[in-house]
């Protein structure tokens, strides 16, 4: 647990974000950084935090960002072609080098 004095709903929080972060494959030390980053940004956010940056107050908070960062893009064009054909290919989709965007999504379900 980082130094900072943080309440017991920030322990649970930053031991929560720690666990999950180290399941999927995060070293120890890199997983207890995630979460201390993610608190500690959460904590700016709501006024918790003495020194705070300006990015993270002007920042997408963390629990809302993690979805736009997982391929799934929320333009106005959904994901990509590359996106799409590399999904395809882990699927196994045959044909999928000729096809076009929207057959692609097409061929996935889309």
């Amino acid at each position: 647990m980082p130094q900072q004095q943080w309440n017991t709903k920030r322990e649970r929080q930053y031991e929560h974000i720690k666990e999950g972060a180290h399941e999927r494959g995060a070293s120890h030390g890199r997983a207890k950084e995630i979460a201390a980053r993610t608190v500690n940004k959460s904590r700016a956010r709501t006024g918790e935090a003495s020194r705070k940056s300006e990015t993270s107050v002007r920042d997408v908070a963390p629990q809302q960002r993690g979805s736009h960062r997982s391929g799934k893009r929320l333009g106005p064009g959904g994901p990509t072609k590359e996106q799409l054909y590399n999904e395809a290919r882990q699927r196994n989709i045959k044909g999928r080098s000729s096809m076009s965007k929207r057959e692609l999504a097409r061929a996935l379900g889309r």
